[in-house]
């Protein structure tokens, strides 16, 4: 029975390279469910770096495997650590002396007299956590500290977090000099001699852009990494990328292996999408004709479980009927206490299980003496508490040959509570009644191990095929890198209503709940594949106005900050942009499920926030749109297009609600706007980035819902003039966004690239989005904003919505339904 499971086993695992679709990324997705547990490789060999959460911090996953006595390592690096010299904010609040008035230009060296200056204590920035309240445009800060020895130190840094410029000297001299906001602490290496016995001075100048502002700095020094340079590494030969899974293929001496990450994300099955539990599949054969003895030991860093690596934590093992667990989270527990962008979570427990059939053994050290346990045979080791820990286990393959043996282990995490609603904690859905266990859900994800990889296969091929059939091969490849980033930048919940919640974190972007122009751009992968995760998405806006907790005639920004869904944080409405984008969303979930029950439902709210569109959207006054890192502009046509298709969407709607007299009124109103649009924007051969603005252009993405929800508002003359345009404003990387930068949107550019007339318009404008995908040097969860030049991320990654990649394929399915 064993056997013909095994076999089973390994056939799934064969088939998984039968669809192989994507080979490279600017970074490899390896453990994704959502915006808490969610682990990626930066680096093109999965042996070249630390894998990391996708915000860059060190969440390290370690793989050895042992091959007749020797050891090669397949996963991960050694994670860099560091002592600390001269600690950080971030550890203990400092002394310091500052001034927010320009200073005499001596004020940087030792002997420099600050008398009139400030005494003050860190942290310092302008949020409430900071005891220093800094909120002018600069701050010079001098800090006095004293070494006592220099030689024991391997490698100086200096660690600072700093918004906006930052200008930093040590005894006088500059050590460090940046133009732009850190992304959380940097470290930059110093020259130890630059230290001197006795006291040193820590002087630096913050200068502040605009936003919020934090000044930060101390020392640490780099320790000797504990992993031997005898250690060997397996040979790489081969990564492919599916939707579900990402499948690495290394040679280990005499034996292959093959290492498949599967987060099976399947979005029309929501027990298992919602549950959080990632499966590592090890498969080993010999690869000359032998047998060999083999062993696989991977240990999963604490990290997981922390915000900062000098949380304390506490570990244990344990087990269930058929687990054998390693569970570890914080000492401190402190549930739904921190908001905001760049956070991890400090709550609730990381896991790993291994089936007890598998023969595994798990143990725990300190992450540092992980893999000399491992190679010294020190398996009985178990370390519970302290920092930075490691969940190690080794699983015996006994003699393989050349038929393959599989084996496999679990990760998850617990979040326990994932967020707040309105005040009232909700739990992670697979655990909405409270009733459910992880244990349960490990135990459970075991005995479906099989089918869940019989589901991912035939869902990888499947959606593959339908993009490839779409857009061809680029097309289909950016699909399969979206698919997975996307849908872990959310969590699925049931709200106290009993309503769906499909909430999106915006990373790297200021770390709101449910950003509504975040929705907008991400909802074509769940329009195609789930329209009631589409309903998740609009649910808590619709309440928030519904109830009257947000007293505006057109619809809120977002739900809070992450994860805090307690009402608006965003500091400015975007009143055009985010009615347009609901009323676009509520008609594309009637169109996708075939009917208009869920506008129905909320057809006041969508009468009042059209009737602004149709006061306040045809030419819009000096307000944000979704692109609001480029700031505020008056008269924006493509914001215009979007208040016009937006009036026309509500037409369609009532229309299907049988409110014949109101379709008729609405759709007048969006048909007459679109001439008087073309006439202002008309610059020739193009239409205008601002209807005052002749010499100007921009991509007109929104015009994209006027062909996909079969509108037909608009001219075919508007898609042939801008589509021909757009090809020559083309760089190596993609069209930019508008006339104002190189920048660009990818995400826009394929919605752009949908509306194109032609086949070769579309191909013309996709290919270079996907070579970006392929040359980019910024090793990051693919970044949605890029310079179209040079291929280099400007800002954004991990987000959402590169969902809306599958604009194309929704175009296709909702044109075919039109045609039943």
């Amino acid at each position: 029975m064993k056997k013909r499971l095994l076999f089973g086993i390994a056939a799934i695992l064969t088939g998984f390279t039968a669809s192989a679709q994507v080979n490279k990324a600017p970074s490899y997705p390896i453990i994704t469910h959502d915006t808490y547990f969610s682990v990626w490789s930066n680096t093109d060999k999965l042996t070249d770096g630390t894998t990391t959460h996708w915000t860059g911090v060190d969440q390290s996953l370690i793989g050895i495997v042992n091959v007749d006595g020797i050891d090669y390592r397949f996963m991960g690096k050694e994670p860099v650590r560091y002592k600390t010299i001269l600690p950080a904010s971030d550890e203990k609040s400092y002394a310091v002396k500052y001034t927010e008035k320009q200073p005499g230009a001596d004020w940087i060296k030792p002997d420099f007299a600050a008398a009139d200056w400030t005494d003050g204590m860190s942290p310092i920035g302008d949020g409430r956590e900071n005891k220093i309240r800094w909120r002018s445009k600069d701050i010079w800060i001098r800090r006095a500290f004293n070494v006592t020895r220099i030689d024991d130190i391997n490698e100086l840094f200096l660690k600072t977090t700093f918004d906006d410029d930052i200008d930093v000297t040590l005894n006088g001299e500059t050590i460090y000099t940046k133009v732009g906001v850190s992304k959380g602490y940097e470290f930059i290496p110093v020259d130890k001699k630059k230290l001197k016995l006795g006291e040193n001075i820590l002087a630096f100048h913050v200068h502040d852009t605009g936003g919020g502002t934090r000044a930060d700095a101390g020392f640490v020094d780099k320790l000797k990494p504990a992993i031997t340079a005898e250690l060997a590494v397996a040979e790489q030969k081969n990564v492919t990328i599916n939707p579900t899974q990402t499948i690495y293929n290394f040679k280990a001496g005499k034996v292959d292996l093959d290492v498949t990450f599967t987060s099976p994300l399947l979005l029309t099955d929501l027990s298992i999408l919602s549950r959080p539990v990632s499966y590592i599949t090890y498969k080993a054969k010999a690869n000359d004709g032998k047998t060999h003895s083999v062993k696989v030991f991977f240990s999963a860093s604490t990290d997981l479980a922390v915000d900062q690596a000098k949380q304390p934590v506490t570990a244990s093992k344990y087990s269930t009927a058929s687990l054998s667990i390693l569970k570890a989270g914080t000492d401190e527990q402190p549930i739904l206490k921190k908001a905001g962008d760049g956070v991890r979570i400090d709550w609730g427990y990381v896991y790993v299980a291994a089936p007890k059939a598998s023969g595994a053994t798990q143990y725990i050290t300190s992450e540092i003496d992980a893999v000399s346990s491992f190679r010294q045979g020190k398996t009985a080791t178990t370390e519970t508490k302290g920092t930075t820990l490691a969940l190690n286990t080794v699983i015996p393959f006994g003699k393989v040959g050349p038929t393959a043996v599989s084996k496999f282990i679990e990760l998850a995490y617990d979040e326990v509570w994932s967020m707040e609603y309105f005040n009232t904690r909700l739990r992670p859905w697979w655990n909405k009644s409270g009733k459910e266990t992880i244990e349960g859900q490990m135990t459970k994800a075991a005995t479906e191990y099989a089918t869940i990889l019989q589901k991912c296969t035939a869902f990888n091929k499947s959606m593959y095929a339908e993009a490839l059939k779409a857009g061809g091969k680029a097309y289909a490849g950016l699909n399969v890198l979206a698919y997975r980033q996307s849908i872990a930048a959310h969590q699925l919940l049931e709200s106290p209503q009993g309503e769906i919640l499909w909430f999106s974190k915006e990373n790297f972007s200021g770390g709101f709940v449910n950003t509504v122009d975040v929705t907008y751009p991400s909802a074509p992968l769940y329009l195609i594949y789930n329209p009631k995760l589409m309903e998740g998405m609009l649910n808590g806006i619709f309440y928030f106005s519904e109830t009257g907790k947000y007293g505006h005639d057109y619809a809120a920004h977002d739900l809070g900050t992450y994860p805090h869904a307690n009402g608006q944080t965003y500091g400015e409405g975007m009143p055009v942009e985010e009615s347009g984008n609901m009323i676009i969303l509520t008609a594309a979930i009637a169109a996708a499920e075939g009917n208009p029950s869920y506008a129905k439902k909320h057809w006041k709210t969508l009468s009042t926030w059209v009737n602004y569109l149709t006061k306040e959207g045809f030419d819009p006054a000096n307000q944000l749109c979704t692109d609001d890192f480029a700031g505020h502009l008056a008269r924006n046509a493509n914001l215009s297009v979007k208040a016009i298709v937006g009036i026309g969407c509500y037409a369609q709607m009532a229309e299907k609600l049988g409110e014949k007299e109101t379709a008729a009124k609405y759709r007048a109103i969006a048909k007459e706007m679109a001439p008087r649009w073309m006439q202002l924007a008309n610059d020739g051969d193009h239409y205008t980035l601002a209807f005052d603005k002749k010499g100007s252009w921009s991509q007109k993405y929104n015009l994209v819902w006027d062909k996909v929800l079969n509108l037909d508002i608009f001219p075919q003359s508007v898609y042939d003039t801008e589509t021909k345009y757009y090809l020559t404003r083309q760089n190596k990387y993609g069209l930019p966004l508008d006339s104002r930068k190189e920048y660009t949107k990818s995400d826009w550019i394929v919605w752009t690239a949908t509306f194109a007339p032609t086949k070769a318009q579309f191909d013309a404008l996709i290919e270079p989005i996907y070579k970006y995908s392929q040359e980019t040097t910024s090793r990051v969860p693919l970044s949605d904003w890029h310079e179209t030049v040079s291929g280099n991320q400007v800002g954004f990654q991990a987000r959402s919505v590169v969902g809306g990649y599958f604009m194309k394929t929704l175009h296709d399915k909702m044109q075919a339904k039109k045609k039943k």
